[in-house]
């Protein structure tokens, strides 16, 4: 397993990644909205200026209008920076929040299928959404309600100091310890944020499930119980929003009560010294204009910062789930694999699943390009992890899979997995038109070649008789379609990628009797002359095939020709007799194991080889 990629092991350094490649970008806006601030703090500066201009009388023409241009000036600037600002700010976050979902998106689908096993599907999309949002509130917080803050404060030090240095020291003092306190309640706050965040996950993750499986619900008379189910994790998760919520308000508390003394506190201040006549009526004005700016503004950074702790524990959730090592990965000089004709060899391969059985040790398979191999067994046999590790879907702790002699772990799975065309028992079907699903097997493939690939897959007919025909939207899942038309449009789509090795996973499960038959047909031409691995629990349907492999417990207990295994007498010739009698290829393997070892201990009692068969 390799480790995560720095920026996505924790929030600051996934948002460092995200500003530097935008650099340029989030370097102007902060410039502008930085300008934008002064030029604020400036005009208190002008009015007070205009102040002192106008209480020495009316003769002072000439100071009074300078005053009163470089207010108006100051205000003109500035709301030319802030325009300009929100204009580029718009820019910034949202090409940021295409950037993060596509970051993410890259990430999460280099994920085992395991991994998606044990995750909620709508929970990982919400993920993805929510962190794109996350980090753009977090953006403009940070644009827009703590930066115009500290300016201000900056700004109001070195002004307060040309009025009396001793209130820009109190200023300061005052300032460090309310956002000291912030801070430490803030992060005091954290794990009620943080549960929120995680069961607000959860509860998208079960309210998509639901809906997903909405048929379920209806046809088990189960809407009453479902819904009482999200009402209680509802519940849950509102109790987790209102703890986080109400720690805020107690915050915002604390806070307004703080800067409502600071703010009396140095009014009361600067009007003493100006009856002492110590200051100017401007300096006053100046003042108490800043104060109240630093009074609002503090306000607003207060709850930027309260705000800043959600939008970074969200982020840090979603990395925490998404953000995960990959298990597979590509070495760093991998090259691409050459199709040679789709040899698949296993040498000495062990395997075992995280926290599971071993399903293989020291297992070897060869099997020739071209072959047509047949794979049987019971559930829990090894058949789906075989094949799942021809795909390298999962990479084997000792021995090493080659493809053309091409070892898989020094090629890039992509170029692996472009080489193998999959029809598997469950087809996945995009929310797309009929021609989308099936050209997903070659994107570049024009309008003919997919026409082709169905009618070699025997769909043309009910595709053409759809509402829309090839350009019938089939519902999330395909749900519009029955699970015949479903395979079938698996088998045009494998047909259409035409790749070398051929992986079929009870490909004809899900047709009726006389469907099968014309799929079989469409099966034979689609593995002429390429390399099939084909799973099956109908062993009528592998009658044709060079090589059947019966697997149990993660080896090979037969390997041969059908017929040839007939012959024999042995596992696979009793499972094709007990299925003949309707047996399911699980019960005809517990039918066959029992019969062998009656047989075994009647050849024990009659003298014959321990272990023969009947």
């Amino acid at each position: 397993m390799s480790e995560a990629p720095a920026h996505l092991r924790r929030p600051a350094a996934f948002l460092l990644y995200l500003g530097r490649r935008r650099l340029a970008l989030f370097l102007s806006v902060f410039a502008l909205v930085i300008g934008a601030a002064l030029c604020a703090v400036a005009v208190q500066y002008g009015m007070k200026l205009l102040v002192d201009a106008m209480a020495g009388g009316p003769k002072i023409v000439a100071g009074a209008e300078t005053a009163l241009a470089l207010f108006i000036g100051l205000i003109v600037v500035e709301n030319a920076l802030w325009r300009l600002a929100g204009w580029l700010g718009c820019r910034a976050v949202v090409a940021t929040g295409v950037d993060i979902r596509l970051e993410l998106f890259r990430h999460l689908t280099g994920h085992p299928m395991r991994y998606f096993s044990n995750q909620f599907s709508g929970a990982l999309g919400h993920r993805v959404t929510a962190t794109a949002g996350a980090v753009g509130a977090l953006i403009g917080t940070f644009i827009w309600n703590i930066i115009p803050p500290c300016t201000d404060f900056l700004g109001a030090l070195v002004i307060f100091t040309t009025v009396d240095w001793r209130m820009a020291g109190v200023l300061c003092l005052f300032v460090a310890l309310v956002a000291g306190g912030l801070v430490w309640l803030g992060a005091r706050g954290r794990p009620l944020h943080q549960r929120y965040a995680e069961q607000a996950n959860l509860v998208s993750g079960e309210l998509v499930d639901v809906v997903a499986n909405i048929w379920a619900v209806k046809a088990f008379s189960a809407r009453a119980r479902e819904q009482a189910r999200l009402k209680a994790k509802f519940g849950i998760e509102a109790a987790a929003q209102r703890r986080s919520w109400m720690y805020l308000e107690k915050m915002r508390v604390l806070h307004d009560i703080a800067l409502t003394a600071m703010a009396g506190s140095m009014l009361i201040w600067a009007v003493h010294l100006w009856m002492e006549g110590r200051i100017s009526p401007g300096d006053v004005v100046v003042v108490s204009a800043l104060t109240f700016r630093i009074l609002h503004g503090s306000r607003d950074l207060a709850l930027a910062l309260i705000g800043t702790t959600q939008h970074l524990n969200q982020i840090a959730e979603a990395l925490r789930v998404i953000g995960r090592p990959h298990e597979v990965t590509d070495r760093a000089r991998a090259r691409s694999l050459v199709p040679l004709g789709g040899a698949v060899e296993f040498d000495r391969v062990s395997f075992a699943y995280p926290g599971g059985r071993r399903v293989f040790h020291d297992f070897s398979l060869r099997i020739p390009a071209g072959q047509h191999v047949g794979i049987v067994g019971p559930s829990g046999a090894g058949k789906s992890t075989l094949v799942g590790l021809v795909q390298r879907l999962h990479d084997v702790a000792g021995g090493a899979i080659r493809i053309d002699h091409q070892p898989i772990t020094e090629v890039t799975q992509d170029s692996l997995r472009a080489a193998i065309a999959v029809v598997p028992q469950e087809i996945t079907l995009f929310n797309r038109s009929v021609i989308e699903n099936i050209r997903y097997g070659r994107p570049e493939a024009d309008d003919s070649e997919v026409y082709a690939a169905a009618r070699g897959a025997y769909c043309d007919d009910f595709i053409r008789a759809l509402p829309a025909g090839y350009a019938t939207m089939v519902g999330e899942r395909g749900v519009k379609l029955s699970g015949g038309q479903r395979q079938r449009l698996g088998i045009a789509r494998a047909i259409l990628k035409d790749a070398p090795i051929i992986i079929l996973d009870e490909a004809t499960s899900a047709l009726d009797t006389e469907s099968e038959r014309e799929i079989q047909h469409a099966l034979e031409e689609l593995i002429r002359g390429r390399t099939v691995l084909a799973i099956a629990h109908r062993l009528s349907t592998l009658v044709l095939f060079d090589r059947i492999l019966v697997v149990m417990d993660g080896k090979v207990v037969e390997d041969g020709a059908p017929a040839e295994l007939r012959r024999r007498g042995g596992i696979f010739d009793q499972l094709w007799r007990m299925q003949a009698e309707g047996l399911s290829m699980d019960e005809a393997v517990e039918r066959a194991m029992e019969e062998a070892a009656v047989a075994r201990r009647g050849a024990v009692g009659n003298g014959r080889p321990r272990g023969a068969l009947r």
